[in-house]
């Protein structure tokens, strides 16, 4: 697919700033530039501010900057040329309006970075990262976010893949000898790859459960019996009085969600009903909610009354809501009202939410939790398409396994392995249907 037309968009929304930046890509970039710009030199240097007025039919409209970067040394691979003027509304859509009228059309969302694909300056998942990038609210998703940018996990999905293609035209070239009885693949060897590349699979797949919880907020659920103070941990989290405080039994019947960054990691925090036996049927549905909202959390904060409970109790407690639960999500017990606590605690992390003790110690263990899950510089999936497609590679593998293990013909096998191809080249954009590009792009903004 090859786009030949000089496309327009501001970079910046109107009013937002005193400086707004206007783009043109496309084989026409410096001619439209040129159309509506007086003032500048016969040659354009490349990535120099030129000076000049930007006028249309009706006269001057600004002066301003333009700056000229000729393709394939671009952003989207084609003559980019910007024009930076000042960030007043009516400046911009006049301006505007004049590079319409001298043969730009506007950009479609996402379509600056959907050229920088198709001119291969970045592969399917670089360009996804762009937009995650764009979205991000915290250093992790910052930093997440820019590992992807710079192209090593898709450098690596394209190694592997290229493996495969490799041993599958060896196969298929078995086929074209039939008669003759030839193995120019060798069995083990292509055993120890398809062993290879499904255990990085499998690494990649299970690195979503940290790379989807950094990108949408590491949910945290605080759950506990009435009145130990699951609301006051919540304000205090937050800083704000954000949850209904009582010490009326059951004042919460429903969830409350706040999302706050700590250490640079975005957390959402979810304050739920108090858990206790109860016949009261709204009481006993905000009950169920608990449940589920500790069943879906990566972390959940299980809170106890240190004034009216001993350790031992709270261990039980502990006990019974992680089989309520099962074993997805971290427990974290903790005892509140430790400065009414009767005795000394000892082996369970100890605060008292309302004086604001202990919870640098707590905020510290979510840290923990979450910096443990993966390693700086590990490749990191954050994208649930990639997994999708990581999963079904996975499972032409291990078909290929049971093929080469059973001596099932090369000709079943050659399957197998275009199957996982297939899945592979899915992430980078290699075997990228026109509805899948659509669907990614046009969910950026104008302008990028």
């Amino acid at each position: 697919m090859q786009l030949t037309d000089t496309i327009a968009a501001i970079s910046t929304a109107p009013g937002t700033g005193a400086i707004a930046l206007l783009r043109l890509s496309g084989p026409q970039a410096e001619t439209v530039a040129r159309a509506i710009c007086d003032g500048l030199p016969d040659e354009l240097r490349e990535r120099f501010a030129h000076r000049c007025d930007f006028r249309d039919a009706e006269g001057r409209i600004d002066d301003g900057l333009l700056t000229f970067f000729r393709g394939p040394r671009s952003y989207t691979g084609d003559d980019i040329a910007e024009l930076a003027v000042h960030g007043s509304p009516y400046i911009q859509q006049r301006l505007m309006e004049a590079l319409l009228a001298v043969g730009a059309r506007l950009a479609l969302p996402g379509e600056f970075t959907q050229r920088a694909f198709l001119n291969r300056k970045l592969d399917l998942s670089q360009a996804e990262a762009v937009a995650d990038l764009i979205a991000s609210q915290s250093a992790a998703q910052h930093r997440l976010a820019m590992q992807q940018l710079r192209g090593g996990f898709g450098q690596r999905i394209e190694e592997l893949r290229q493996q495969l293609i490799d041993f599958a035209a060896l196969i298929e070239l078995e086929l074209d000898f039939g008669e003759e009885d030839v193995e120019f693949a060798k069995r083990p060897e292509l055993l120890a790859l398809v062993d290879r590349i499904t255990a990085v699979c499998d690494r990649l797949i299970e690195s979503f459960r940290y790379g989807n919880a950094v990108k949408q907020g590491v949910p945290v659920a605080i759950v506990g019996a009435p009145n130990s103070g699951k609301s006051t941990l919540l304000n205090a989290l937050l800083e704000e009085d954000r949850a209904i405080v009582s010490d009326i039994p059951g004042t919460t019947r429903d969830t409350v969600e706040e999302a706050i960054t700590i250490g640079g990691v975005l957390f959402r925090f979810i304050d739920t009903a108090g858990i206790r036996r109860t016949d009261d049927t709204v009481e006993r549905l905000g009950i169920e909610r608990s449940y589920k909202k500790a069943t879906e959390a990566a972390i959940v904060v299980l809170l106890g009354d240190a004034s009216v409970m001993n350790e031992q109790a709270f261990g039980l407690e502990a006990r019974m809501l992680r089989e309520r639960i099962g074993d997805g999500p971290t427990l974290i017990p903790v005892l509140n009202k430790a400065d009414l606590a009767p005795k000394a605690l000892s082996g369970t992390l100890a605060i008292s939410a309302k004086k604001g003790e202990g919870l640098d110690a707590l905020k510290q263990r979510f840290l923990e939790l979450v910096n443990s899950t993966a390693t700086q510089g590990d490749i990191v999936v954050t994208n649930a398409r990639h997994v999708d497609a990581l999963t079904k590679a996975r499972q032409a593998l291990l078909d290929a396994r049971a093929a080469i293990e059973q001596g099932i013909s090369g000709e079943l096998l050659a399957v197998d392995l275009r199957r996982a191809q297939y899945h592979l080249g899915e992430i980078t954009g290699r075997i990228t249907p026109d509805d899948l590009l659509g669907s990614i792009f046009g969910r950026f903004c104008i302008g990028k």
